[in-house]
Formats: structure tokens, sequence, C-alpha cells
């Protein structure tokens, strides 16, 4: 089976779960699947009880509704990378783009080792993400990045939680944890980096999730070119 076939299939079946578990589709889904990991982008996404939330700005009501369907959601996800694909999946990220309803899940796949993409700018990209995790909580242990295509950036941090958090983890103040660090984070990213300009983009939208267990990070950056 081609990479389109495959990537239409995964599309159309990541459709029909959002659907399932929350009574309404995106309006599209572009998958794109690479040596690294798969990727969802899921735009116009939203149902009359979120927009109702976030009208009432209930922001942290519709994330943890989100958690509780995406918790579900995932698992499935998965079996059907590893049974349909063969694709052996590791960490599952996800975040939602609230002021346009777009989403990104990420799902990171098990290697044996890949070799770094090198590209352009690389180096730079590094030291500015490096810089907002510092400012934010701390600098990462390791700090990797790759091209997803040629319009989504994918970068992965390990190493970045420092006690306090862990401790807030502990304490069960998960979900609050993420919404804050989401908003300093994508505020830190959009306003003190130069990333877009200095690969020649156009940003698109910033989104950022956490394995808190596993003290990973990814950040996937969209662009309009």
């Amino acid at each position: 089976m081609s990479t389109t076939e495959l990537t239409s299939q995964l599309a159309s079946y990541a459709g029909r779960l959002l659907r399932e578990r929350f009574g309404k589709g995106p309006e599209s889904i572009y998958a794109s699947i690479g040596e690294q990991c798969i990727t969802l982008h899921i735009r116009n996404f939203i149902g009359p009880v979120e927009t109702f939330l976030l009208n009432k700005e209930e922001e942290q009501a519709f994330r943890y509704t989100r958690e509780l369907m995406m918790k579900s959601l995932l698992p499935e996800l998965s079996a059907y990378l590893s049974n349909t694909m063969a694709v052996e999946v590791g960490e599952l990220f996800y975040d939602w783009g609230i002021h346009n309803a777009s989403g990104m899940i990420v799902a990171l796949i098990k290697t044996e080792g890949t070799a770094p993409d090198l590209y352009a700018g690389r180096e730079e990209v590094h030291a500015q993400i490096n810089e907002v995790s510092r400012l934010v909580q701390k600098e990462p242990v390791h700090t990797d990045s790759w091209w997803q295509n040629p319009r989504t950036l994918i970068i992965k941090r390990e190493g970045i939680l420092i006690p306090l958090e862990k401790e807030l983890i502990g304490l069960g103040y998960e979900n609050t944890l993420k919404t804050t660090k989401r908003k300093m984070e994508k505020r830190y990213l959009q306003d003190t980096t130069t990333i877009a300009p200095m690969l020649g983009k156009e940003l698109s939208d910033i989104y950022v999730d956490w394995d808190l267990d596993k003290d990973t990070s990814v950040i996937a950056y969209t662009f309009t070119n």
C-alpha cells in the first residue's frame, strides 16, 4: 500500500474516532508519516458544548473534557497504528489551538535509532528552544528536532521538569500544571523566538505537550509555506 493510501486511511480512521468520542468530527485531518513520528493535524474541530465553555471563559473545563476524551481515544489509535500499519508507537502527544479550533496529535515511533535531520538552522532552533525551556522550567537534558513534512517541524525535549513540578504532579495537579505550562511556553515561544523567520517560514501554529511520567515534551511548529 502506498504512503498516500496509508495516510488517507489513517486520517479517515482518526476522524471516525473523534466523531464517536466527541459527537462531531473535524472539518479535515492531514496525516503525515515519517521515520520518527506520525502526525495528525486537525482543523476546525469544536462542538457546541465546547464552544459554550469557551464563550464562558472556561478554558480549564474545556481542556479537562478533552483530556478525558483523548485518554480513551489514544489507546485505540495506538492499536490501529500497530495492527494496521505495523508501527510500534512510543509516546503520544496532543494539543489544541483554541483560537482557531485546530489540533495536533504526534505519535513517536519506537526505532532502533535514526540519523539526525541536519537541516539548515538546526543549531539555532535548538538554542532558542533551550533558552525558552530554561526561562520557563529548566534547560533540557537533550533536544532533538526534525522536519516531519515541509510545513511541520517537530522538536522533542527530554529532562525538563523541575522538582516543584514533579511534586505538583505527585499531588494530582497534572492538568493544572499542563494548562499553565502551555500558556507560558506558547507565549515565550511566540514572543521571544525568531524560529519562523530564521527558517524562512511564516508561522501558522505552535502545539506543545508533555509526557510528565517520562519527563519528555514535544513541540510542533506548523507553517503556512
